[in-house]
């Protein structure tokens, strides 16, 4: 099996945090015990700072979200990214390109329709949680 770096963009992840059931949380496991789940600092600091939104209290535990950021953090491999270029409609979303650009990760995983059809740069796909469950089975 080929070890993939993969970037996993937030609203998966979180979709992941807040339940273990369905595509995102699926993935996520696959990735973490498969392949390797890429970063970069402003992708992190997006992750943390949606996680900590109060609307989540509910669902998640202030110590859960620390332990799963602080996990994330671990075993994540770290690329450091130049200033975006622009790919997407919302240029916010193109700190993940950007990530998966400087990691050569082959997949960027997300949810995000204004990722999802941005054009691709060449070598990069972006697909949906449920499109890399199909590509990645083990």
């Amino acid at each position: 099996m080929t070890i993939l770096k993969l970037v996993i963009d937030t609203n998966v992840l979180i979709s992941a945090a807040l339940s273990g059931q369905g595509a995102p949380a699926t993935v996520l496991r696959m990735a973490l015990a498969h392949h390797h789940l890429v970063f970069s600092q402003p992708t992190f600091d997006e992750l943390r700072t949606r996680l900590y939104r109060p609307k989540f209290d509910r669902y998640i535990s202030l110590e859960n979200r620390t332990r799963l950021l602080h996990d994330f953090s671990a075993s994540a491999d770290w690329v450091e990214c130049a200033e975006p270029g622009h790919y997407c409609r919302d240029r916010d979303d193109d700190k993940f390109i950007e990530t998966a650009l400087a990691a050569k990760a082959a997949f960027l995983i997300s949810g995000d329709k204004d990722l999802l059809e941005a054009a691709a740069p060449e070598g990069l796909q972006i697909i949906t949680a449920v499109q890399a469950l199909e590509r990645l089975r083990v």
